[in-house]
Protein backbone atom coordinates (compact mmCIF):
# COMPACT_ATOMS: atom_id res chain seq x y z
CA UNK A 1 0.00 0.00 0.00
CA UNK A 2 1.62 3.23 -1.11
CA UNK A 3 1.89 6.15 1.29
CA UNK A 4 -0.44 9.06 0.59
CA UNK A 5 -0.45 12.72 1.58
CA UNK A 6 -2.99 15.52 1.56
CA UNK A 7 -2.35 17.54 -1.59
CA UNK A 8 -3.99 20.65 -0.16
CA UNK A 9 -5.89 20.94 -3.46
CA UNK A 10 -9.63 20.36 -3.18
CA UNK A 11 -10.19 18.57 -6.47
CA UNK A 12 -7.22 16.26 -5.93
CA UNK A 13 -7.60 15.24 -2.30
CA UNK A 14 -4.85 12.78 -1.37
CA UNK A 15 -2.02 11.97 -3.76
CA UNK A 16 1.02 9.68 -3.38
CA UNK A 17 3.59 11.02 -0.92
CA UNK A 18 6.36 11.03 -3.56
CA UNK A 19 4.35 12.99 -6.13
CA UNK A 20 4.80 16.72 -6.68
CA UNK A 21 2.36 19.48 -7.60
CA UNK A 22 2.98 21.66 -10.63
CA UNK A 23 1.20 24.68 -12.01
CA UNK A 24 -0.04 24.08 -15.57
CA UNK A 25 2.04 27.07 -16.70
CA UNK A 26 5.20 25.33 -15.45
CA UNK A 27 4.50 22.43 -17.80
CA UNK A 28 3.28 24.07 -21.00
CA UNK A 29 2.77 27.43 -22.65
CA UNK A 30 0.26 28.79 -25.12
CA UNK A 31 1.17 28.52 -28.78
CA UNK A 32 -0.24 30.61 -31.62
CA UNK A 33 0.69 30.00 -35.24
CA UNK A 34 -1.83 31.56 -37.68
CA UNK A 35 -2.44 29.61 -40.86
CA UNK A 36 -1.18 32.38 -43.12
CA UNK A 37 -1.49 31.71 -46.83
CA UNK A 38 -3.44 28.49 -46.09
CA UNK A 39 -0.17 26.68 -45.42
CA UNK A 40 -2.09 23.84 -43.75
CA UNK A 41 -5.43 22.35 -44.85
CA UNK A 42 -5.90 19.45 -42.41
CA UNK A 43 -8.91 20.76 -40.50
CA UNK A 44 -9.27 19.61 -36.89
CA UNK A 45 -11.96 20.15 -34.27
CA UNK A 46 -12.40 19.50 -30.55
CA UNK A 47 -15.36 17.14 -30.18
CA UNK A 48 -16.37 15.24 -27.03
CA UNK A 49 -12.88 15.48 -25.56
CA UNK A 50 -11.07 14.36 -28.71
CA UNK A 51 -9.28 16.33 -31.43
CA UNK A 52 -10.72 14.92 -34.65
CA UNK A 53 -10.43 15.54 -38.37
CA UNK A 54 -13.12 17.46 -40.22
CA UNK A 55 -13.74 17.76 -43.94
CA UNK A 56 -12.56 21.24 -44.90
CA UNK A 57 -14.79 21.09 -48.00
CA UNK A 58 -17.96 20.08 -46.14
CA UNK A 59 -21.03 22.18 -46.79
CA UNK A 60 -22.75 21.36 -43.51
CA UNK A 61 -21.87 22.93 -40.19
CA UNK A 62 -20.57 26.41 -39.43
CA UNK A 63 -17.29 26.97 -41.26
CA UNK A 64 -15.61 30.31 -42.03
CA UNK A 65 -14.98 31.77 -45.47
CA UNK A 66 -11.23 31.58 -44.80
CA UNK A 67 -9.10 29.37 -42.54
CA UNK A 68 -6.15 31.80 -42.45
CA UNK A 69 -7.11 32.93 -38.93
CA UNK A 70 -7.06 29.32 -37.69
CA UNK A 71 -4.05 28.16 -35.66
CA UNK A 72 -1.62 25.47 -36.80
CA UNK A 73 -1.19 22.81 -34.11
CA UNK A 74 1.24 19.93 -33.79
CA UNK A 75 1.05 16.41 -32.34
CA UNK A 76 1.08 16.48 -28.49
CA UNK A 77 -0.43 19.98 -28.33
CA UNK A 78 -3.30 20.26 -25.86
CA UNK A 79 -6.47 22.06 -26.97
CA UNK A 80 -8.74 23.81 -24.44
CA UNK A 81 -12.22 25.25 -25.03
CA UNK A 82 -12.45 28.14 -22.58
CA UNK A 83 -15.84 29.61 -23.53
CA UNK A 84 -19.27 29.30 -21.90
CA UNK A 85 -17.69 28.10 -18.67
CA UNK A 86 -20.89 28.81 -16.76
CA UNK A 87 -22.47 25.84 -18.57
CA UNK A 88 -21.47 22.74 -16.61
CA UNK A 89 -23.13 20.54 -19.26
CA UNK A 90 -20.28 21.34 -21.65
CA UNK A 91 -17.51 19.37 -20.00
CA UNK A 92 -14.99 17.53 -22.18
CA UNK A 93 -13.28 20.85 -22.85
CA UNK A 94 -9.83 19.31 -23.16
CA UNK A 95 -8.35 17.43 -26.11
CA UNK A 96 -4.94 16.32 -27.30
CA UNK A 97 -3.70 16.55 -30.89
CA UNK A 98 -2.18 13.45 -32.45
CA UNK A 99 -1.43 15.03 -35.84
CA UNK A 100 -0.53 18.37 -37.41
CA UNK A 101 -3.46 20.47 -38.59
CA UNK A 102 -5.43 23.67 -38.09
CA UNK A 103 -8.03 24.46 -35.46
CA UNK A 104 -10.15 27.50 -34.68
CA UNK A 105 -8.35 30.27 -32.81
CA UNK A 106 -11.36 30.44 -30.49
CA UNK A 107 -9.70 27.53 -28.66
CA UNK A 108 -6.60 27.90 -26.50
CA UNK A 109 -3.74 25.65 -27.62
CA UNK A 110 -0.84 24.89 -25.27
CA UNK A 111 2.37 23.01 -26.02
CA UNK A 112 4.04 20.98 -23.26
CA UNK A 113 7.71 21.86 -22.73
CA UNK A 114 8.40 18.10 -22.69
CA UNK A 115 6.32 16.36 -25.39
CA UNK A 116 6.74 13.01 -23.62
CA UNK A 117 4.63 14.40 -20.75
CA UNK A 118 1.79 15.45 -23.07
CA UNK A 119 -0.42 12.40 -22.52
CA UNK A 120 -0.31 12.55 -18.73
CA UNK A 121 -0.89 16.31 -18.71
CA UNK A 122 -3.87 15.82 -21.00
CA UNK A 123 -5.39 13.21 -18.67
CA UNK A 124 -4.76 15.44 -15.64
CA UNK A 125 -6.45 18.46 -17.26
CA UNK A 126 -9.22 16.21 -18.56
CA UNK A 127 -9.84 14.95 -15.02
CA UNK A 128 -9.86 18.53 -13.72
CA UNK A 129 -12.49 19.30 -16.34
CA UNK A 130 -14.59 16.27 -15.37
CA UNK A 131 -14.47 17.45 -11.75
CA UNK A 132 -16.08 20.71 -13.00
CA UNK A 133 -12.86 22.56 -12.27
CA UNK A 134 -13.33 25.04 -15.10
CA UNK A 135 -16.97 25.64 -14.20
CA UNK A 136 -17.50 29.25 -13.14
CA UNK A 137 -13.85 30.28 -13.69
CA UNK A 138 -14.61 32.51 -16.67
CA UNK A 139 -15.47 36.19 -16.90
CA UNK A 140 -17.33 38.42 -19.32
CA UNK A 141 -20.47 37.84 -21.36
CA UNK A 142 -19.28 34.50 -22.74
CA UNK A 143 -17.69 33.41 -19.45
CA UNK A 144 -14.31 33.00 -21.13
CA UNK A 145 -10.92 32.16 -19.64
CA UNK A 146 -7.40 33.00 -20.77
CA UNK A 147 -4.32 30.82 -20.45
CA UNK A 148 -2.71 33.53 -18.29
CA UNK A 149 -5.39 32.70 -15.70
CA UNK A 150 -5.63 28.95 -16.27
CA UNK A 151 -1.85 28.49 -16.03
CA UNK A 152 -2.06 28.57 -12.24
CA UNK A 153 -4.17 25.38 -12.03
CA UNK A 154 -2.34 22.85 -9.86
CA UNK A 155 -1.83 19.38 -11.36
CA UNK A 156 -0.47 16.18 -9.80
CA UNK A 157 2.99 15.33 -11.14
CA UNK A 158 4.65 11.92 -10.66
CA UNK A 159 8.04 11.06 -12.13
CA UNK A 160 8.25 10.50 -15.87
CA UNK A 161 8.30 6.69 -15.70
CA UNK A 162 5.07 6.63 -13.70
CA UNK A 163 3.49 9.21 -16.00
CA UNK A 164 4.20 6.89 -18.92
CA UNK A 165 2.77 3.85 -17.12
CA UNK A 166 -0.40 5.75 -16.19
CA UNK A 167 -0.83 7.17 -19.70
CA UNK A 168 -0.29 3.72 -21.29
CA UNK A 169 -2.80 2.18 -18.88
CA UNK A 170 -5.42 4.89 -19.54
CA UNK A 171 -4.89 4.80 -23.31
CA UNK A 172 -5.64 1.07 -23.34
CA UNK A 173 -8.52 1.15 -20.84
CA UNK A 174 -10.20 4.21 -22.34
CA UNK A 175 -9.97 2.75 -25.85
CA UNK A 176 -11.62 -0.42 -24.58
CA UNK A 177 -14.41 1.56 -22.88
CA UNK A 178 -14.87 3.78 -25.95
CA UNK A 179 -15.31 0.70 -28.14
CA UNK A 180 -17.99 -0.62 -25.79
CA UNK A 181 -19.74 2.77 -25.74
CA UNK A 182 -19.57 2.99 -29.54
CA UNK A 183 -21.11 -0.49 -29.89
CA UNK A 184 -23.95 0.44 -27.51
CA UNK A 185 -24.54 3.72 -29.35
CA UNK A 186 -24.65 1.87 -32.66
CA UNK A 187 -27.18 -0.52 -31.15
CA UNK A 188 -29.34 2.45 -30.09
CA UNK A 189 -29.26 3.83 -33.63
CA UNK A 190 -30.34 0.45 -34.95
CA UNK A 191 -33.22 0.32 -32.46
CA UNK A 192 -34.31 3.82 -33.52
CA UNK A 193 -34.16 2.90 -37.21
CA UNK A 194 -36.19 -0.23 -36.46
CA UNK A 195 -38.75 1.84 -34.54
CA UNK A 196 -39.07 4.23 -37.48
CA UNK A 197 -39.61 1.34 -39.90
CA UNK A 198 -42.24 -0.25 -37.62
CA UNK A 199 -44.14 3.05 -37.45
CA UNK A 200 -44.01 3.52 -41.23
CA UNK A 201 -45.12 -0.04 -41.95
CA UNK A 202 -48.10 0.24 -39.62
CA UNK A 203 -49.37 3.68 -40.70
CA UNK A 204 -48.79 3.06 -44.42
CA UNK A 205 -49.65 -0.64 -44.84
CA UNK A 206 -51.82 -1.46 -41.83
CA UNK A 207 -51.66 -4.51 -39.59
CA UNK A 208 -53.17 -7.09 -41.96
CA UNK A 209 -50.48 -8.39 -44.38
CA UNK A 210 -53.18 -10.15 -46.44
CA UNK A 211 -55.22 -7.00 -47.15
CA UNK A 212 -55.67 -6.19 -50.88
CA UNK A 213 -53.51 -3.21 -51.85
CA UNK A 214 -53.76 -0.27 -54.24
CA UNK A 215 -51.47 2.53 -55.38
CA UNK A 216 -51.97 5.35 -52.88
CA UNK A 217 -50.82 8.07 -55.28
CA UNK A 218 -48.46 9.24 -52.54
CA UNK A 219 -44.84 8.72 -53.56
CA UNK A 220 -43.54 8.16 -50.03
CA UNK A 221 -46.27 5.63 -49.25
CA UNK A 222 -46.47 3.54 -52.41
CA UNK A 223 -49.13 0.87 -52.07
CA UNK A 224 -51.68 1.01 -49.25
CA UNK A 225 -54.74 -1.06 -48.26
CA UNK A 226 -57.49 -0.93 -50.90
CA UNK A 227 -60.18 0.25 -48.46
CA UNK A 228 -58.18 3.20 -47.06
CA UNK A 229 -59.06 6.70 -48.27
CA UNK A 230 -56.64 9.39 -49.49
CA UNK A 231 -57.73 12.97 -48.81
CA UNK A 232 -56.36 16.39 -47.91
CA UNK A 233 -55.35 16.91 -44.30
CA UNK A 234 -57.79 19.78 -43.85
CA UNK A 235 -60.54 17.13 -43.72
CA UNK A 236 -58.72 15.38 -40.86
CA UNK A 237 -57.69 18.23 -38.58
CA UNK A 238 -57.95 21.99 -38.18
CA UNK A 239 -55.74 24.55 -36.54
CA UNK A 240 -56.90 26.19 -33.31
CA UNK A 241 -55.34 28.92 -31.21
CA UNK A 242 -56.36 30.48 -27.92
CA UNK A 243 -53.96 32.97 -26.36
CA UNK A 244 -53.30 32.97 -22.61
CA UNK A 245 -53.44 36.68 -21.85
CA UNK A 246 -52.35 36.19 -18.23
CA UNK A 247 -50.48 33.07 -17.14
CA UNK A 248 -52.00 31.57 -14.00
CA UNK A 249 -49.45 28.84 -13.30
CA UNK A 250 -50.63 26.35 -15.91
CA UNK A 251 -48.18 23.60 -16.92
CA UNK A 252 -45.70 24.85 -19.51
CA UNK A 253 -45.28 22.39 -22.39
CA UNK A 254 -42.72 22.15 -25.15
CA UNK A 255 -42.18 20.07 -28.30
CA UNK A 256 -38.93 18.07 -28.06
CA UNK A 257 -37.32 15.02 -29.63
CA UNK A 258 -39.18 13.02 -26.97
CA UNK A 259 -42.53 14.50 -27.97
CA UNK A 260 -44.54 17.08 -26.05
CA UNK A 261 -43.16 17.32 -22.52
CA UNK A 262 -43.86 19.38 -19.40
CA UNK A 263 -41.03 21.84 -18.75
CA UNK A 264 -39.52 22.03 -15.28
CA UNK A 265 -39.52 25.79 -14.80
CA UNK A 266 -38.45 25.51 -11.15
CA UNK A 267 -35.05 23.99 -11.99
CA UNK A 268 -33.81 27.11 -13.76
CA UNK A 269 -32.33 24.96 -16.52
CA UNK A 270 -33.03 25.85 -20.12
CA UNK A 271 -34.21 29.07 -21.71
CA UNK A 272 -37.50 30.62 -20.64
CA UNK A 273 -39.15 33.92 -21.50
CA UNK A 274 -39.52 36.61 -18.86
CA UNK A 275 -43.25 35.80 -18.77
CA UNK A 276 -45.58 33.13 -20.11
CA UNK A 277 -48.24 35.75 -20.79
CA UNK A 278 -49.08 35.51 -24.47
CA UNK A 279 -48.46 31.77 -24.70
CA UNK A 280 -51.30 29.73 -26.17
CA UNK A 281 -53.49 27.28 -24.31
CA UNK A 282 -53.10 23.68 -25.38
CA UNK A 283 -55.53 20.85 -24.74
CA UNK A 284 -54.83 17.22 -23.93
CA UNK A 285 -55.11 15.08 -27.07
CA UNK A 286 -54.31 17.82 -29.60
CA UNK A 287 -51.43 17.62 -32.06
CA UNK A 288 -48.56 20.10 -31.81
CA UNK A 289 -46.62 20.88 -34.96
CA UNK A 290 -43.58 23.02 -35.64
CA UNK A 291 -44.26 24.31 -39.16
CA UNK A 292 -41.24 26.62 -39.40
CA UNK A 293 -37.46 26.07 -39.70
CA UNK A 294 -38.26 22.47 -40.60
CA UNK A 295 -34.74 21.94 -41.94
CA UNK A 296 -33.17 22.43 -38.49
CA UNK A 297 -35.97 21.27 -36.19
CA UNK A 298 -35.15 17.81 -34.75
CA UNK A 299 -38.83 16.87 -34.40
CA UNK A 300 -41.81 18.65 -35.92
CA UNK A 301 -44.79 16.77 -34.46
CA UNK A 302 -46.00 15.62 -31.06
CA UNK A 303 -49.16 14.75 -29.15
CA UNK A 304 -50.14 16.71 -26.05
CA UNK A 305 -50.60 14.33 -23.14
CA UNK A 306 -52.08 16.99 -20.87
CA UNK A 307 -53.42 20.52 -20.98
CA UNK A 308 -51.33 23.61 -20.33
CA UNK A 309 -49.68 26.43 -22.26
CA UNK A 310 -47.13 26.29 -25.06
CA UNK A 311 -45.24 28.75 -27.23
CA UNK A 312 -47.52 30.55 -29.70
CA UNK A 313 -44.96 29.80 -32.41
CA UNK A 314 -46.22 26.20 -32.54
CA UNK A 315 -49.33 25.20 -34.49
CA UNK A 316 -52.00 23.29 -32.58
CA UNK A 317 -54.42 21.02 -34.41
CA UNK A 318 -57.64 19.52 -33.14
CA UNK A 319 -58.78 16.32 -34.83
CA UNK A 320 -62.05 16.12 -36.72
CA UNK A 321 -64.49 13.25 -36.22
CA UNK A 322 -62.93 10.94 -38.80
CA UNK A 323 -59.40 11.13 -37.39
CA UNK A 324 -57.70 9.75 -34.29
CA UNK A 325 -54.97 11.95 -32.76
CA UNK A 326 -52.77 9.05 -31.67
CA UNK A 327 -52.80 7.53 -35.17
CA UNK A 328 -51.96 10.83 -36.87
CA UNK A 329 -49.24 11.55 -34.35
CA UNK A 330 -47.55 8.36 -35.62
CA UNK A 331 -48.49 9.06 -39.25
CA UNK A 332 -47.04 12.57 -39.26
CA UNK A 333 -44.02 11.34 -37.30
CA UNK A 334 -43.34 8.84 -40.09
CA UNK A 335 -43.30 11.75 -42.55
CA UNK A 336 -41.10 13.77 -40.20
CA UNK A 337 -38.60 10.90 -39.79
CA UNK A 338 -38.10 10.89 -43.55
CA UNK A 339 -37.80 14.71 -43.71
CA UNK A 340 -40.63 14.75 -46.23
CA UNK A 341 -41.88 18.15 -45.10
CA UNK A 342 -38.72 19.74 -46.49
CA UNK A 343 -39.64 18.74 -50.03
CA UNK A 344 -43.09 20.26 -49.59
CA UNK A 345 -41.97 23.74 -48.49
CA UNK A 346 -40.83 26.53 -50.75
CA UNK A 347 -40.14 29.39 -48.34
CA UNK A 348 -36.69 30.54 -47.22
CA UNK A 349 -37.44 29.50 -43.62
CA UNK A 350 -38.75 26.11 -44.74
CA UNK A 351 -42.14 26.80 -43.26
CA UNK A 352 -45.82 26.07 -43.88
CA UNK A 353 -48.94 28.06 -43.34
CA UNK A 354 -51.77 26.06 -41.82
CA UNK A 355 -53.66 26.35 -45.12
CA UNK A 356 -50.79 24.90 -47.16
CA UNK A 357 -50.34 22.15 -44.57
CA UNK A 358 -54.03 21.36 -44.90
CA UNK A 359 -53.67 20.75 -48.64
CA UNK A 360 -51.19 17.90 -48.19
CA UNK A 361 -52.84 14.59 -49.01
CA UNK A 362 -52.81 11.85 -46.39
CA UNK A 363 -54.13 8.36 -45.75
CA UNK A 364 -57.31 7.77 -43.75
CA UNK A 365 -57.95 4.21 -42.54
CA UNK A 366 -61.32 3.42 -40.96
CA UNK A 367 -61.51 4.71 -37.38
CA UNK A 368 -61.36 1.24 -35.79
CA UNK A 369 -58.13 0.53 -37.70
CA UNK A 370 -56.65 3.87 -36.70
CA UNK A 371 -57.21 2.99 -33.05
CA UNK A 372 -55.90 -0.57 -33.48
CA UNK A 373 -52.74 0.72 -35.21
CA UNK A 374 -52.18 3.33 -32.49
CA UNK A 375 -52.60 0.66 -29.78
CA UNK A 376 -50.16 -1.63 -31.57
CA UNK A 377 -47.57 1.15 -31.97
CA UNK A 378 -47.95 2.32 -28.38
CA UNK A 379 -47.05 -1.18 -27.19
CA UNK A 380 -44.31 -1.80 -29.78
CA UNK A 381 -42.65 1.59 -29.38
CA UNK A 382 -42.70 1.27 -25.59
CA UNK A 383 -40.91 -2.06 -25.93
CA UNK A 384 -38.25 -0.55 -28.19
CA UNK A 385 -37.90 2.49 -25.92
CA UNK A 386 -37.23 0.19 -22.96
CA UNK A 387 -34.41 -1.48 -24.93
CA UNK A 388 -32.97 1.92 -25.85
CA UNK A 389 -33.18 3.04 -22.22
CA UNK A 390 -31.33 -0.11 -21.10
CA UNK A 391 -28.56 0.52 -23.65
CA UNK A 392 -28.35 4.16 -22.59
CA UNK A 393 -27.98 3.08 -18.97
CA UNK A 394 -25.01 0.92 -20.01
CA UNK A 395 -23.47 3.88 -21.85
CA UNK A 396 -23.93 6.17 -18.83
CA UNK A 397 -22.38 3.57 -16.54
CA UNK A 398 -19.40 3.06 -18.85
CA UNK A 399 -18.80 6.81 -19.16
CA UNK A 400 -19.03 7.23 -15.39
CA UNK A 401 -16.57 4.35 -14.92
CA UNK A 402 -14.19 5.93 -17.43
CA UNK A 403 -14.29 9.27 -15.61
CA UNK A 404 -13.66 7.57 -12.28
CA UNK A 405 -10.82 5.51 -13.74
CA UNK A 406 -9.06 8.57 -15.15
CA UNK A 407 -9.42 10.47 -11.87
CA UNK A 408 -8.22 7.56 -9.73
CA UNK A 409 -5.20 6.99 -11.99
CA UNK A 410 -4.01 10.58 -12.43
CA UNK A 411 -4.32 11.30 -8.70
CA UNK A 412 -2.46 8.11 -7.76
CA UNK A 413 -5.37 6.62 -5.83
CA UNK A 414 -5.28 3.69 -8.26
CA UNK A 415 -1.76 2.35 -8.44
CA UNK A 416 -0.79 1.38 -11.98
Amino acid sequence: MRQMKDSGVEWLGEIPADWALRQAGQLADQTKMPNEGMAETNLLSLSYGKVKRRDINATDGLLPDSFETYNIIEPDDIVLRFTDLQNDQKSLRVGRATERGIITSAYVTVRPFDPSCSRFMYYALHSYDLCKGFYGMGAGVRQGLKWQEARYILLPWPDKDEQTRIADFLDAKCAEIDRAVSAAEQSIQEYKAYKSSVIFQAVAKGLDPTAPMKDSGLEWIGSTPMHWDVLEQKWLMRKVKSICEKWQGESVLSLTTNGVIVRDIESGKGKFPASFDGYQYINDGNLVLCLFDIDVTPRCVGLAGQSGVISPAYSQFVMLGCANARFYDYYLRAMDDRKLYLGLTSTMRHSFTADVFGLIRALRPPMEEQIAIADFLDAKCSEIDRLVKAKQAIIDELKSYKQSLIYEAVTGKLEV
